[in-house]
């Protein structure tokens, strides 16, 4: 289950089929979810990179929720970790200017491509090899940053999605970014030490599959928040 809290309009933002904010016709959230339900996973997860797949439902939501805001068509949007393409892919049905897909592993990248055949967008997307974490690319325009970074659960990789919330100040003027349920305080802190401001944060449910060694259940579901942050810098 996914709803908006706390932040911005309740009214205009529980409205996630439809029309985007100015009346250009979109395809349904649900559509798009069913659309990115045959993005294939990872083969050999990283545990030490905390690579899971991002659910085609809440990245449905996250890019639906996006193009109503007017954060995707006719922007570059970079997804950054982008493991096997699932946020990315979303964005490319939407009708931005240009994607881009960032990951560190080239076997997700190359799982990446085969999920782009797949799911046969109108918009191509660049898929790079590079460090999200090191500003690896200055896009031009508007852009808006997308990505479900590493939730630092892994000990000796605490705080990690901070590097990643860095590199989206340095680059967008608007990011979407999904992160451990708890984090409103430390997003909102961010946020404001580096010019930019939390405007809308979304409850979330992440169904983690059995596929690491220290999973104990054959399918564990996390709460986790999403968070829209507009920077200035």
């Amino acid at each position: 289950m996914i709803g908006v809290y706390l932040y911005g309009d309740e009214r205009e933002h529980r409205s996630t089929d439809g029309a985007a904010p100015g009346g250009v016709a979109m395809s349904s959230k649900s559509a798009l979810a069913q659309r990115l339900a045959i993005v294939a996973g990872f083969e050999d997860p990283n545990v030490s990179l905390e690579q899971y797949r991002t659910p085609p439902e809440l990245a449905a939501h996250l890019v639906h929720t996006a193009d109503l805001q007017g954060d995707i068509e006719d922007r570059t949007i970079v997804d950054l970790g982008c493991g096997t393409g699932m946020l990315a892919l979303g964005a490319a049905l939407r009708g931005p200017t240009q994607v881009v897909g960032l990951d560190i592993d080239p076997a997700p990248l190359a799982t990446a491509r085969d999920n782009e055949r797949k799911v046969a967008s109108a918009t191509e997307v660049e898929w790079v090899r590079g460090d999200a974490t090191q500003v690896p690319l200055g896009p031009d325009g508007p852009t808006t940053v997308i990505m479900n970074p590493p939730f630092g659960a892994q000990s000796g990789n605490e705080h990690a999605d901070r590097a990643f919330l860095e590199t989206a100040s340095e680059i967008a003027d608007v990011s979407y970014s999904i992160h451990n349920a708890g984090s409103d305080a430390f997003v909102e802190s961010f946020a404001a030490d580096n010019g930019g401001e939390v405007t809308h944060a979304f409850r979330a449910e992440f169904e983690l599959p059995h596929q690491y060694d220290h999973h104990t259940e054959e399918q564990r579901t996390v709460d986790a928040e999403v968070f829209r942050i507009e920077w200035s810098g």
